[in-house]
């Protein structure tokens, strides 16, 4: 890049810097993830004062520095004053953009990343209001295909021990499927119970040979084979028929059934997706402790 340089941008992150500056930090198309200061920007006629503001998309002209690069002009193209009116949708919105910045890479073009959050932002400021089930809807759908652009999908149509499809028995009300979040997707219940009773049973009978007496033979010198034992994953969560069926939903978004947004299974389908995120890019998700004040004071809402 040269000493200035143009970019289409959306501000993620303030901070303050000094008496009146703010550092923001911007997802750019063209250039990934870009710090700058915004000078004066908190003076209160700055120009750059609303410019600077979170989830404002500008075009900039920008200065390098040896440290921090420099705004010096910024003209807004567009913004979501929706998203501040509202604090389920606030906090889902900052949610999604700390996973942006995650897995965002700097000085090389992220128009993807940029065009993906851009769009779920869209949609969660034109819910209507107070439709607590469909924020977190929304918010889940944004991470699913947050992790898919960054290479993390999990893997939710077949099982992650035997890669059998796996499909919801609605029929059967006791119908489980589980989720690893280590492993990364779900595991058939019946496949791990299975795989653990064989393992405990080979446990069991390695033990009693191990006791048994030294006969002559075994005080011979041999070769032994090495056997590694699949491992067992750690089951996560256990979802129900309908929780499973609405995760399945969200590797097909275009027949997500707007209906099915206010089951309650959204809540589950949050929380599971934000510990595998947490646990995948290695970064926990401040913002979702909002997420979990906003159920908390809208949970008759939900129910």
């Amino acid at each position: 890049m040269s000493k200035t340089y143009k970019a289409t941008g959306i501000n993620l992150k303030t901070q303050v810097l000094g008496e009146s500056d703010r550092i923001v930090t911007i997802l750019t198309r063209e250039f990934g993830l870009i710090r700058a200061v915004a000078p004066g920007a908190r003076k209160h006629n700055s120009s750059l004062g609303g410019r600077s503001g979170m989830f404002v998309v500008n075009e900039l002209l920008i200065a390098k520095g040896r440290s921090l690069d420099k705004i010096t002009q910024a003209q807004t193209l567009k913004t979501y004053p929706g998203l501040a009116k509202d604090l389920g949708k606030l906090a889902a919105s900052q949610y999604l953009a700390e996973i942006a910045i995650c897995q965002a890479l700097s000085e090389q073009p992220q128009e993807e990343l940029y065009e993906l959050l851009n769009e779920h932002l869209h949609h969660l400021e034109i819910l209507p209001k107070a439709e607590t089930s469909a924020i977190y809807a929304y918010l889940a759908l944004g991470v699913f295909q947050l992790l898919v652009l960054a290479g993390l999908t999990p893997q939710i149509q077949v099982c992650c021990l035997t890669q059998d499809s796996l499909k919801p028995d609605f029929a059967n009300p006791n119908w489980q499927v589980g989720f690893s979040v280590p492993t990364g997707g779900v595991i058939c219940l019946e496949a791990w119970e299975n795989l653990r009773r064989k393992q405990e049973i080979e446990r069991w009978e390695n033990r009693d040979n191990s006791q048994s007496p030294p006969s002559a033979n075994s005080l011979i010198p041999r070769y032994e084979t090495v056997v590694h034992r699949q491992e067992i994953p750690v089951i996560s969560y256990r979802l129900s028929a309908t929780e499973f069926a609405l995760l399945q939903q969200l590797s097909q978004p275009e027949i997500m059934q707007i209906d099915g947004i206010r089951d309650n299974g959204w809540l589950s389908i949050e929380q599971i997706l934000r510990q595998y995120a947490q646990y995948h890019l290695g970064h926990s998700i401040r913002s979702a402790t909002l997420i979990d004040s906003y159920f908390a004071a809208n949970h008759d809402a939900t129910i």
